[in-house]
């Protein structure tokens, strides 16, 4: 790929809240998914073009663009694109039916931030890493708690019961996070077992009140991971998908080593980094729509393979990015969540550069 000149900052200046590009109806997107299968992207001038077949599907100001996904098999992609794309510090991103990711192309010079990924790598073994493993489990623990208190407010008057029930599991989560803070461990090393248990016991109290507070008929059983192929369970790997992607492309823009993470285990071809960073973001962004989703009686559909049809898929892409539009409290200000996604990850580069004295993981505010 090019190598443009190194970059740490964002590699352009829009400002928080500035509307762009369309690709699903009214919702303002900056990224470009390509989600038909056979589609060919190319460049033509300073654009992209989606096409199938010969025929334009349509056209994207690279100006505009942050970010490409593509989504379905046999997607091609012309080597102009890619090298338009890396001029512009725009990584474009690989994922299967199940919102696996399965390739990122990046400009090679966003890997050319040494100071910070050797403070970063140098972080595991002291203080640092056992501060950033604690917080990013205490912001999962936190926002988990957060929402099952704000699912359980629209709850109390048809279904104070319920309500009342998610109201205890929120606390008994917030329990677990307290004790957090109370853990021995100078090192990741010395903590991460123990930072995981009480993670563990908490999302089990979460996953538990939120099969109750979704419908009945959805026949949802609870939390699985990999190789799910229930409704529920599918829609949320494929949303957190989508979100890996452009968590991903926060931690490069912010000239950091998605691999070399805290909180979890460093394995051959795991983004530990990304999967730390991610966990700040899963509820706010991701269960939050697709519980919507559940409960506004929206319809998950799977076709005849077990995964997503492709409606549904878009859907579950279009809720993402339009939630990642909406304004939150953060530094004192309103920002979209999009932004905050960004700026936290250059907080995070900053605390292991020793730029920043602390680091504090992000909780969303459900309402």
């Amino acid at each position: 790929m090019v190598m443009p000149a190194e970059r740490t900052e964002p590699v352009r200046g829009k400002q928080p809240g500035s509307r762009l590009i369309s690709i699903f109806g009214d919702a303002p997107d900056r990224v470009l998914v390509v989600d038909e299968r056979g589609a060919f992207v190319g460049r033509s001038s300073e654009r992209l073009r989606v096409s199938l077949k010969g025929t334009v599907l349509r056209e994207t100001p690279l100006f505009d663009l942050e970010h490409v996904l593509l989504a379905a098999e046999a997607v091609s992609l012309s080597t102009d694109a890619i090298t338009a794309c890396a001029e512009a510090g725009i990584p474009i991103d690989v994922i299967d039916g199940k919102g696996e990711p399965r390739a990122c192309l990046v400009a090679s010079a966003l890997g050319a931030t040494v100071r910070t990924r050797r403070e970063q790598l140098r972080a595991y073994d002291d203080e640092r890493g056992a501060m950033l493993a604690r917080a990013f489990a205490g912001a999962k623990l936190t926002n988990m708690a957060r929402l099952l208190r704000y699912m359980a407010k629209y709850r109390r008057q048809t279904r104070p019961a319920l309500a009342a029930a998610a109201m205890l599991a929120a606390g008994a989560v917030e329990a677990e996070r307290r004790v957090l803070g109370a853990l021995q461990g100078a090192t990741v090393h010395e903590l991460r077992q123990q930072l995981l248990t009480r993670e563990g016991i908490g999302s089990a109290h979460y996953w538990r009140a939120a099969v109750e507070l979704l419908p009945a008929d959805l026949e949802w059983e609870g939390r699985e991971t990999r190789g799910a192929e229930d409704r529920v369970n599918s829609a949320l790997n494929y949303g957190y998908g989508v979100l890996y992607a452009m968590v991903q492309r926060a931690v490069l823009l912010a000239g950091m080593d998605p691999y070399g993470g805290f909180l979890h285990v460093d394995r051959p071809g795991k983004p530990s980094l990304v999967l730390d960073l991610i966990e700040e973001f899963r509820q706010p962004v991701v269960d939050r729509c697709i519980f919507a989703l559940c409960n506004q009686g929206s319809t998950l559909v799977t076709g005849g393979d077990g995964l997503l049809t492709l409606d549904t898929r878009r859907e579950i892409i279009r809720r993402v990015e339009a939630r990642l539009e909406v304004p939150e409290s953060y530094g004192g200000k309103r920002y979209p969540l999009r932004i905050i996604l960004q700026m936290q990850a250059r907080r995070l580069a900053s605390f292991l550069r020793g730029d920043a004295q602390e680091y504090t993981g992000f909780t969303g505010r459900f309402g």
